[in-house]
């Protein structure tokens, strides 16, 4: 890997891992493992998913998607519904709460970084704002589609 290609790596690694270790607690949610925020963001943009097409989206194994989907469920943020056509299909909904919890981690990590670069200058605002589609394009390889994130 070339020097630079390097360096915008780890750049973006540290940037990813800042943001991350700090979003749950900035929302006042309670500790809520990753493979859980992952997931609850998923049933919210995706409700009425099954197991399966969770697990798929986010790249983890069937079974430990359920173990999460039981615990969200324990926690009133989701609920399942067995399928009225094959009672092994199990769709996954937000509950209000669900959505409420949502909201406040996406806030608890948007609204550090909207204020991080609402301070840089504003040479460094358009650089980033110019770079979106290809973060965008970056994220869709690593993720080993074409698919967009939401």
């Amino acid at each position: 890997m070339s020097e630079p290609r390097r360096d915008l790596a780890d750049v973006l690694r540290e940037l990813g891992w800042t943001i991350h270790r700090r979003a749950p607690e900035r929302a006042g949610v309670g500790p809520i493992p990753t493979t859980e925020v992952a997931l609850l963001k998923q049933v919210v943009e995706n409700p009425g998913a099954t197991v399966g097409e969770l697990a798929q989206a986010l790249g983890l194994r069937q079974p430990n998607v359920s173990r999460a989907v039981a615990t969200l469920c324990a926690q009133g943020l989701v609920t399942k519904e067995s399928s009225p056509t094959d009672r092994r299909i199990t769709h996954v909904r937000a509950t209000d709460l669900g959505r409420s919890e949502h909201e406040a981690i996406t806030a608890g990590w948007s609204e550090p970084i909207e204020a991080a670069l609402s301070s840089l200058s504003e040479k460094h605002q358009r650089t980033l704002g110019a770079a979106e589609e290809a973060l965008t394009a970056l994220y869709a390889a690593l993720r080993g589609s074409d698919e967009l994130p939401r």
